[in-house]
C-alpha cells in the first residue's frame, strides 16, 4: 500500500524508520519529511498544518493509508477530513484530539471521571489567577491551555515566579491564543514517566513504557524543553504499576471519552507523576513523545504499520505487540542557545560515522540539505542519538560515544541521560 506520514521532526523520523520495514509497503512517502527521512521516505514540500495541501495529495497520489504525527493538524481535523475522503488514518478526530488541544477540557474530563490528577483552576483574568496562587503556595505549575509546541508550561518555584508567568501568559501574549487562558496547578512530587497506549476506540493496548528528560540542563536543571533525552523501558512503570495505570487512568479515559461522544482512536501518550506507588496524570497528549517514540520504534518487534491500521479499523481486542528486551536510550543534540533564540543553518559533519555501529540509529529532527548538499541544522531540537543496550548504562555509553563522533560546533546535548536509571543499576 501507498503509505504517507505527516510531519517532518524526530517522531515522524523514527514512525518513518519502522514503517518503511513493512511487508505492506509499496512506497512511503513524508509530507514535509527533513534530511534524514529523506533516507526511508519521498518527502514533499507540505507543512504538516497544511490540511487542505494534504488531502490534495493524498487525493493526486492514491495514497491508501496516513499517519499523523504531530498534535497540530489532528487538532484542526485532518483525520477527519481524510475520513470524508474515504482514507484511513491513524490519530484521532478533532474531537477527541482536545484532550491535547485544550488543557483545560483535559483537567475537567478527569474531575468528571476521576481520574487522579492535580488539583487545579482554570483562568482568564489575572487577579483571580493570582489570588488562587497565593491561596496554594508555591512550587506551582502554570500552563498555557492551548498547543505551545512543549513550551507552555512553567514550573514556578515562587509565587513571584508563577505570578510573572500568568502576565506573560494573559498580559504579555507570550503564547498567542493557546495562552488565552490558563490552567495553573499543584506541583506534584514523584518520578515521571511516560505511558502510551494504542487506542481504537473500544480498547487500548499498552506500549512499551518510557522516561524523558524534559529540562534543558544536567541534572534535570534549567528551563523546560520539548524533550533532551529518553529511555525505554522506565524501571519505575512495573508489570503491577502498568495494570494501575491502566485501571485508574487510561480505561476511565477511553470509556468516558465514548460515554461523551469522542470515541479515542490513535495513541494516547499519558505525562504521568509517580508517587509511593501511586501514578497522577500529569496531562495527556494525543501522539507519540518526541523524544519517546524513537526509544519505542527502536525496541518494537512487531510490525508497526500493522498495529496502526488495527487501531484505525478498530480491532486492536486480539492484536499483540513483542518488543525486544534491550533498553533504548536516546540523546537529543540541540542547536546553542535552545529553548531560547538559536541560530538555524550550521553544518552537521559525521553521521555517517556515528551512525556506523547496527545498535546505533540516528534520528533527524530538525534538519535539512543545503544548496551543496551538505547536512545544515534548522531546528531547535535537531539530532536523537538512540543506542540499543542490555542496561540502561551500556546503551548511554554506546549513544554518547556516537555522539562524540559527530562534528557540530553549533550544537550541544546533556551528557546525563538515563542518570536516574543508571543509578539503580
Amino acid at each position: 500500500m501507498k503509505v504517507l506520514v505527516v510531519g517532518g521532526g524526530g517522531r515522524e523520523h523514527a514512525l518513518c524508520w519502522a514503517i518503511a520495514g513493512s511487508p505492506l509497503v509499496t512506497k512511503l512517502y513524508c509530507a514535509p519529511g527533513n534530511a534524514g527521512i529523506a533516507q526511508d521516505a519521498e518527502c514533499v514540500a507540505i507543512a504538516a498544518e497544511d490540511v487542505d495541501g494534504i488531502i490534495r495529495f493524498v487525493q493526486d497520489n492514491d495514497i491508501e493509508f496516513v499517519v499523523i504525527g504531530p498534535e497540530a493538524p489532528l487538532v484542526a481535523g485532518l483525520s477527519d477530513k481524510l475520513l470524508d475522503i474515504g482514507i484511513k488514518s491513524f490519530g484521532p478526530s478533532a474531537a477527541a484530539a482536545v484532550m491535547e488541544g485544550s488543557k483545560g477540557f483535559m483537567k475537567d474530563f478527569c474531575a468528571r471521571h476521576e481520574i487522579p490528577t492535580a488539583a487545579y483552576g482554570r483562568f482568564s483574568d489575572i487577579a483571580a489567577a493570582k489570588t488562587f496562587i497565593a491561596k496554594q503556595g508555591a512550587p506551582i505549575v502554570v500552563k498555557a491551555d492551548g498547543l505551545a509546541a512543549g513550551k507552555g508550561v512553567i514550573i514556578a518555584e515562587t509565587i513571584d515566579q508563577a505570578n510573572a508567568a500568568v502576565d506573560d501568559m494573559l498580559a504579555g501574549g507570550a503564547f498567542g491564543e493557546a495562552g488565552a487562558e490558563i490552567v495553573i496547578e499543584e506541583f506534584l512530587g514523584g518520578e515521571e514517566a511516560s505511558f502510551f497506549a494504542l487506542c481504537d476506540g473500544e480498547t487500548a493496548l499498552p506500549l512499551a513504557s518510557a522516561q524523558d528528560h524534559k529540562r534543558v540542563g544536567d541534572g534535570d536543571t534549567g528551563p523546560n524543553t520539548g524533550g533532551m533525552g529518553a529511555y525505554s523501558p522506565a524501571p519505575i512503570v512495573t508489570e503491577e504499576m502498568v495494570e494501575t495505570i491502566m485501571e485508574t487512568i487510561i480505561n476511565p479515559t477511553m470509556d468516558g471519552m465514548k460515554a461523551e461522544g469522542k470515541p479515542y482512536k490513535g495513541v494516547l501518550y499519558a505525562g504521568l507523576m509517580i508517587e509511593d506507588g501511586q501514578p497522577k496524570l500529569l496531562e495527556y497528549n494525543v501522539r507519540f513523545g518526541d523524544p519517546e517514540c524513537q526509544v519505542l520504534m527502536m525496541r518494537l518487534m512487531s510490525d508497526l504499520l500493522t498495529a496502526l491500521i488495527a487501531s484505525a479499523d478498530g480491532v486492536l481486542k486480539d492484536f499483540d505487540l513483542r518488543w525486544y528486551y534491550e533498553t533504548a536510550l536516546t540523546v537529543v543534540m540541540a542547536a546553542n542557545g535552545y529553548p531560547g533564540s538559536y541560530e538555524k543553518g550550521s553544518v552537521i559533519k559525521g553521521l555517517e560515522k556515528a551512525g556506523e555501529d547496527r545498535d546505533i540509529t540516528v534520528f533527524h529532527a530538525g534538519t535539512a540539505f543545503s544548496e551543496n548538499e551538505k547536512i545544515c541544522a534548522t531546528g531547535g531540537r535537531v539530532l536523537a542519538v538512540t543506542a540499543l543496550g542490555d542496561t540502561v548504562a551500556e546503551a548511554q555509553t554506546s549513544a554518547y560515544k556516537a555522539i562524540d563522533k559527530i562534528d557540530w560546533p553549533g550544537g550541544f546535548c546533556r551528557r546525563d541521560i538515563g542518570w536516574r536509571a543508571v543509578e539503580r543499576e
